[in-house]
């Protein structure tokens, strides 16, 4: 359900300086949308951008996911709430919390059993949730529940009817969605309304990739009303007028006798290193702090972040569609650090950020899924308008390289959990140097960089890029195919061979262009040797990249729509055009005529099926597809025709994909069935709506930054830098997407790109668009693409 707050709530800008009542931008955010197979860091309303208390109701969460990654949480499609959970980051899950009434139950039961346990029936239009704030009545207990979070403090406010016997049930030691399996967890009274603990958990990636880590998460709590007697419990133990529970399973029973609409409120301090610092978070944070405060300032701080970029138009819809993807993107990754800057390092273990040479912003620590795909939206967005998370992002995998030797891709608590087998946080960070976001070791940078693309040796699994030897002495990755081993990658190659090599070469190029721009010209010109890795793969006979053994011969029985076969998540279809760092290249390689074609057919079949798996509610519904935006390998190419010489179809194609792939329901949402990785595919939308985007990934010694076909008719955007830029459309409409000319500052402006330090000293970038191509606008002179 989609809550309008209206008019209601207030900028603190404008309540202070214009007393003039302004429309809230929290109006057009529904966190309800995709939340249909979603994954279990998709639906945290109630939580500040980028918090380590993520906040919200779950509905399956205690059923876990046998392949650690798989949708679980909370699903639209089915209606009762089984608690409400406070960690919610890949890989990491728990502390869950359930108001009940009537018969004690310490287990929540089954979905097609809900009477058997805790969990309630809810109907949702009793259900309310926004940035920072989520509302429900569970129906079968008529208790009202409400939350809400600081940055690492979780506000939980119940309103019970009348009753002798209500409870509120402390759920510490069972898994919830991506978490694994508890191994230890532990819960205490430390006097008549406070308690702590932890939860230790083994969650399936960090057994796969990091075998000796795990996750821990420690909480210290406050109640507003002392209960009446606790009951404690484990997973085959009850113990009545019990104040502890210790062991896998363990959990508290707050008992009160309630009456009309008493309101008794929970809050509590979270931390991944110690309860000392859940403590000290809470004291921090929280320790004065009201339930109505807490909201207050949450929302408070939705409105200052998301207000960072405003839009104007017609259209709610695409408003709703904007700030919920920008929701998203900020919501995705959470801090894991503490306010005194300890952070988790690798085993449960304690360590300590270096203080901030310079008066900025904080770097926090932060968990954080791969980046595989981010460099084609969340990255962009950071470094537009949010630099303080890029160079959290980037610090964070300083610090991982200097407790243990390699970036991690995906990471929870310092635990490596690879995901995707490959690592592009050393193009994430070269990108953010070649961006300007430097605050941060640059000489050590430098050197993970290079390390990542370069190194082999005691390369652990976690770290990925277990074919990189391979790739160094080929030139591109050979390709293993053994049966019984689907999913392997060695010193002598992959099985997903071909995916590898494109990849390997884009970051090759990135690491290259550091090297450039930091004056180590043989490092530049070793680098982009390796960057032309791809044209090993491209198959003069069928223009397509095709897996190639490591005798040079190229596969048999090779089928360009089979997934998984050389290609990972994709197919050699959609991985043809993995190319971002030489477009021209592969452009001259294809042949511009046929490149076009080819690339214009792609999208007109795939909008056929809503340029992904059609109506499928699965992740992976459209990985056999030829274009699949639902998956990280596609979300550039749209993008390619700036660099074809049919600037006019990128603004067709991206145009459309915004208004089909993106829904405003439960159901579709990113596609349908989403796999929305920590608001990469909402950051896309965000920079398509505003006409800018770069096929490079900022990776450029001079970044470039290509234009599209801006969806508002007016979009102000407050720059990283605090400079303002306008980005103005003339004339447009839901059918005038094309481009009839542009200007910048006044100045004509004849191409489709801008150089990034251009756009970034702020000013006016306006469009008249036309509801024909003006095939003239923006063709003279490409993007660079200089090789």
């Amino acid at each position: 359900m989609k809550v309008k707050l209206g008019l209601i709530l207030l900028t603190a800008a404008a309540v202070s300086s214009c007393k003039v009542k302004q429309e809230s931008v929290l109006h057009y955010v529904d966190p309800n949308i995709g939340t249909a197979h979603s994954r279990w860091f998709f639906y945290t309303p109630a939580a500040v951008p980028y918090g380590m208390a993520k906040l919200a109701p779950s509905t399956n969460g205690h059923y876990g996911n046998a392949s650690g990654w798989e949708a679980v949480g909370y699903d639209t499609r089915q209606n009762s709430i089984e608690g409400f959970v406070h960690f919610h980051e890949w890989q990491v899950g728990g502390l869950s919390y359930m108001p009940s009434n009537g018969e004690l139950r310490v287990k929540p039961g089954d979905l097609d059993g809900p009477e058997k346990g805790y969990r309630s029936k809810f109907d949702r239009k009793n259900e309310q949730a926004q940035p920072g704030y989520y509302k429900v009545l569970l129906a079968d207990y008529g208790i009202t529940a409400e939350l809400t979070a600081t940055k690492r403090v979780g506000f939980q406010r119940y309103r019970f009817p009348e009753n002798k016997a209500s409870h509120i049930i402390l759920d510490v030691g069972n898994k919830q969605g991506e978490s694994g399996e508890v191994t230890d967890a532990a819960i205490h009274m430390t006097d008549d309304t406070h308690f702590e603990g932890y939860i230790f958990t083994y969650p399936k990636y960090v057994k796969i990739y990091d075998p000796a880590g795990k996750v821990a998460m420690y909480f210290y709590g406050e109640l507003s009303k002392k209960p009446a007697d606790v009951t404690a419990f484990t997973a085959n133990t009850l113990q009545r007028n019990t104040t502890k529970a210790k062991g896998p399973g363990a959990g508290l029973v707050l008992n009160y006798q309630t009456t009309a609409d008493e309101t008794i409120e929970v809050k509590t301090g979270l931390s991944y290193t110690s309860v000392a610092n859940a403590k000290l978070n809470f004291t921090a944070e929280a320790k004065d702090l009201t339930f109505e405060e807490a909201r207050k300032n949450a929302q408070q701080t939705w409105e200052q972040e998301l207000g960072k970029i405003s839009v104007e138009g017609k259209s709610d819809e695409d408003k709703t569609k904007f700030y919920t993807g920008l929701f998203h993107a900020l919501l995705g990754r959470g801090i894991a650090s503490d306010v005194n800057g300890a952070y988790p390092k690798h085993g449960g273990m304690a360590g300590q950020l270096p203080a901030q040479k310079d008066k900025g912003i904080k770097a926090e620590f932060i968990n954080t899924d791969a980046i595989w795909g981010g460099y084609w939206n969340i990255t962009q967005l950071w470094a537009l308008s949010y630099p303080e998370w890029y160079g959290s992002f980037v610090n964070t995998q300083l610090q991982l390289y200097k407790d243990r030797g390699w970036f991690g891709d995906g990471i929870a608590n310092s635990e490596y959990i690879s995901g995707v087998g490959t690592n592009f946080v050393g193009l994430a960070v070269a990108a953010a140097y070649n961006s300007g976001i430097r605050n941060y070791d640059t000489e050590l940078a430098y050197k993970a960089v290079k390390a990542n693309d370069l190194d082999y040796r005691g390369r652990i699994l976690g770290a990925g890029k277990l074919d990189t030897k391979a790739f160094l002495q080929y030139g591109y990755v050979p390709h293993l195919e053994q049966k019984g081993r689907d999913f392997v990658t060695d010193s002598t190659g992959s099985n997903f061979s071909g995916s590898h090599t494109l990849e390997y070469s884009f970051s090759a190029y990135a690491t290259a262009q550091m090297a450039k721009a930091m004056g180590k010209t043989a490092d530049y010109q070793q680098m982009m040797k390796y960057s032309n890795g791809w044209r090993a793969l491209l198959n003069p006979a069928n223009k397509l990249m095709q897996p190639k053994r490591a005798d040079g011969t190229f596969v048999d029985k090779f089928d360009p729509y089979q997934p998984w076969r050389g290609f990972q998540e994709g197919n050699a279809v959609q991985y043809t055009f993995y190319v971002p760092q030489n477009p021209a290249g592969l452009v001259e390689a294809i042949g511009r005529d046929n490149f076009n074609k080819r690339l214009d057919s792609i999208f007109s079949v795939s909008e056929k099926l809503g340029f992904g798996g059609g109506k499928s509610i699965d992740a992976f519904a459209g990985i056999n597809a030829i274009y699949n935006h639902g998956n990280q390998p596609n979300l550039h190419i749209s993008w390619l025709f700036n660099f074809s010489g049919k600037p006019w179809l990128t603004q067709k194609w991206t145009r459309l994909i915004g208004r089909d792939f993106y829904g405003s329901e439960p159901i579709h949402g990113y596609g349908y069935g989403q796999d929305e990785d920590q608001g990469q595919l909402g950051s896309w939308y965000v920079m398509n709506a505003l006409g800018l985007f770069d096929v490079k990934g900022l990776t450029d010694a001079r970044p470039v930054i290509q234009l599209g076909s801006p969806l508002f008719d007016k979009a102000r955007i407050t720059l990283g830098n605090q400079k303002k830029l306008s980005i103005v459309t003339k004339n447009n409409s839901k059918d005038n997407i094309y481009v009839q000319s542009a200007s910048f500052n006044g100045k004509p402006l004849d191409n489709c790109w801008l150089y990034r330090d251009e756009l970034m000293q702020g000013g006016e970038l306006t469009f008249t668009m036309g509801s024909k191509p003006n095939e003239r606008w923006g063709t003279k002179l490409p993007p660079p693409s200089a090789q």
